[in-house]
């Protein structure tokens, strides 16, 4: 894609990262973002793009990521989501099961006040 990203250019991006993780088999997909746009659509299709891949199984790397976009993913929380050119974002593990919590049953001492 060239040019900026738009709000209606996201729905086909995921479409397209899509069509790519089902063809690959990978467990990821790199992202060259050098010309995106640090702005909040640009953070917003990358948010979408990793929720896709995740439900995918597979995870999104930022390959040459500008060092505002970089800035604009930590204030906007998803620095650790998005990772940059370091290691792949993981594929999604099935969570273990845990056990249900006790139930607490509360009980008051003779000398406390009624509630």
């Amino acid at each position: 894609m060239v040019g900026p990203v738009t709000r209606d250019d996201v729905p086909a991006l995921c479409q397209r990262l899509r069509v790519i993780a089902d063809r690959s088999g990978a467990d990821g997909v790199a992202c060259d973002v050098r010309a995106l746009v640090a702005d909040i659509v640009g953070v917003e299709a990358l948010a979408r793009l990793q929720l896709t891949a995740r439900r995918l199984g597979c995870g999104v790397r930022l390959r040459h990521p500008s060092r505002e976009l970089e800035e604009l993913l930590d204030l906007c929380g998803l620095g650790g989501v998005l990772a940059g050119d370091g290691p792949l974002v993981g594929p999604i593990r099935q969570a273990e099961e845990r056990k249900q919590a006790g139930r607490v049953e509360e009980g008051a001492d003779p000398g406390d006040p009624p509630p």
